[in-house]
């Protein structure tokens, strides 16, 4: 991959996120996720943050970053709708830290195999960013970026966990047509959020909640945002839970 070219500046700014974290510069972006109150003791969780370059099905957003071509790709899955937490929602490869894992980013990699299939072989960790909450569950989370210099095929391993796995262009992503909000409103109060269309028709995939803020705080911090409209709904479809769940994940 040569040195100029838009992956190789993508990686490079992706590196030096990981090491503004590190170094506790991060910046402001995850602040909506950091003042949400964990209580004591929470359990620690991580999530891969893995970027790549896809092999077909590219993006048709020209993006505004020259570090965004058009098959630049993060890694995403489907949540099972039969789940008790989080049921079909759209998250990030990952899963909590168990003691047998040497760190969160070995916890992150473990759990991206048992859920995607993918060879961690493969895999280049670029580095982490701050922990960030998550309340609904009472999770700390560590991201985990990530680069896959050699991808292998990915699938759900365990459709009782996951729907489904795909490879979402980035420039999908930030295109400000697929941005907007959900809106949760329950009982006089109101919650709202950063949302992300991915994909159309019957694979048509809606980020939100803990993953789209995280997401949101990142191509902030990385300078891949577009303007786009924060006052546009979009149509969020939730299980049958309690209002607090939806609280926490906006």
């Amino acid at each position: 991959m040569p040195l100029d070219s838009a992956p190789q500046r993508a990686r490079a700014q992706l590196i030096s996120v990981a090491k503004a974290a590190a170094a506790g510069l991060g910046g402001a972006e995850f602040d909506a996720l950091s003042r949400v109150p964990l209580g004591e003791n929470p359990r620690r969780a991580a999530v891969l943050v893995l970027f790549g370059i896809l092999d077909s099905l590219s993006s048709e957003h020209q993006a505004q970053s020259d570090a965004l071509s058009r098959d630049l790709d993060l890694l995403l899955l489907s949540r099972a709708t039969t789940l008790r937490s989080h049921p079909g929602q759209v998250a990030l490869p990952g899963g909590r830290v168990d003691p047998e894992d040497d760190s969160p980013i070995a916890a992150a990699l473990r759990e991206a195999r048992e859920e995607t299939g993918l060879d961690p072989a493969g895999v280049e960790v670029l580095g982490t960013l701050e922990d960030l909450p998550l309340a609904y569950s009472r999770h700390l989370v560590t991201p985990v970026l990530a680069w896959w210099r050699h991808p292998s095929p990915v699938h759900a391993v365990d459709h009782a966990e996951s729907a489904d796995v795909f490879r979402a262009p980035v420039a999908d992503l930030v295109d400000p047509a697929n941005r907007g909000v959900t809106v949760i409103r329950r009982d006089g109060q109101e919650w709202r959020g950063p949302g992300f269309l991915v994909g159309q028709g019957e694979d048509a995939h809606l980020v939100w909640g803990f993953t789209g803020m995280l997401l949101d705080g990142l191509f902030t911090r990385l300078g891949w945002t577009e303007p786009w409209d924060d006052t546009r709904e979009l149509a969020l479809v939730l299980p049958d839970e309690p209002a607090a769940a939806g609280a926490a994940r906006s």
